[in-house]
């Protein structure tokens, strides 16, 4: 390796460690980390095109358990003849994967449909127990692993820590609604919003007596669940294309979309402005509707919960 290359990857391990992925490992495995994830940011180009890639790296977990996990069909097979560089051309970290091993045992992979979203590869990473290394045909770079998500956003990177670092923040007691909704509103909001630069308003309501007043512009819409994966898309693609709040009910189901929430005179006065107009309007909305919990999204990937006026999680800190 030569003396540039050397500094380069040195600067990206700081990089990456600075933006919150932990240092685990043997040497051989951070060595190939840091391999894969230059590739991801440094890809060939022919002809103006920019391949995607995808690999998986280090799994853990008992292959048996994959498909089942996964909700996919694998064909595998071991990288020997046609070498590693002779199978990357194949590897579009959408329904195809290179698997590496810091031991060797190097495999192709492809599934049996395409599984390349945010939300796709956090459920993938957990499945396998490995850290996976995506550039998407968007040109996007994400690492993912149990240290949550690092997408790369063309100058720093943005690190969501895993769902899970919020559970006991957003579902400390059953009168805040279902937790298992909560989590599914949150990864929504984390893997399909956050990380496509959707901004959004999402309300959960445990109570299923009348809120605040709102004012309602779009008609009613869908019966979308949260929790259903199937419903995800068109409610992500609805979203993208409406201002104003969604409105969900106890068991997660869409009930209003495109509110314009209106403030009480009380919270205007006692609640304080907090980033931009949608993250004010959510966190006074969650003042004057004391059993919800409200998701706001930037569209620069930040999230924030609100409940009873309250700043809770850690993706932005600030009041």
């Amino acid at each position: 390796m030569n003396l540039p290359e050397t500094r380069r990857l040195r600067r990206l391990a700081e990089e990456l460690e600075e933006s919150g992925l932990r240092p685990e490992g043997t040497e051989d495995f951070r060595a190939m980390l840091l391999e894969e994830v230059d590739r991801a940011l440094r890809p060939a180009v022919h002809e103006r095109r920019v391949a995607s890639s995808g690999t998986i790296l280090e799994p853990r977990s008992d292959p048996r358990t994959w498909a089942s996990g996964a909700q996919l069909e694998f064909t595998r097979g071991p990288v020997g003849q046609p070498s590693l560089a002779a199978i990357r051309p194949f590897t579009d970290g959408l329904s195809s994967w290179l698997v590496r091993r810091s031991g060797g045992s190097d495999e192709w992979m492809v599934f049996d449909r395409p599984a390349g979203s945010e939300r796709d590869l956090v459920v993938l990473a957990g499945v396998f127990e490995a850290t996976i290394i995506q550039r998407h045909p968007a040109g996007s770079v994400r690492v993912v692993s149990s240290f949550g998500v690092l997408r790369w956003e063309g100058f720093r990177w943005h690190h969501e820590p895993p769902v899970s670092s919020w559970t006991d923040t957003i579902t400390p007691g059953s009168a805040d609604g279902d937790p298992a909704v909560l989590e599914a509103m949150l990864r929504f909001a984390i893997h399909d919003l956050g990380s496509m630069g959707i901004g959004a308003l999402l309300i959960y309501r445990s109570d299923a007596e009348p809120g605040p007043p709102v004012e309602e512009r779009l008609p009613t819409p869908p019966p979308l669940r949260i929790e259903k994966a199937a419903h995800l898309a068109p409610l992500r693609h609805a979203l993208a294309q409406v201002d104003g709040a969604a409105v969900f009910d106890a068991s997660g189901v869409l009930r209003q979309l495109g509110v314009r929430l209106v403030p009480s005179s009380e919270a205007e006065e006692t609640v304080k402005a907090l980033r931009g107009t949608r993250h004010t309007s959510g966190r006074r909305y969650s003042y004057d509707d004391a059993r919800a919990t409200v998701i706001a999204v930037s569209d620069d990937g930040p999230i924030s919960v609100f409940r009873n006026g309250a700043v809770l999680g850690p993706s932005y800190v600030g009041d």
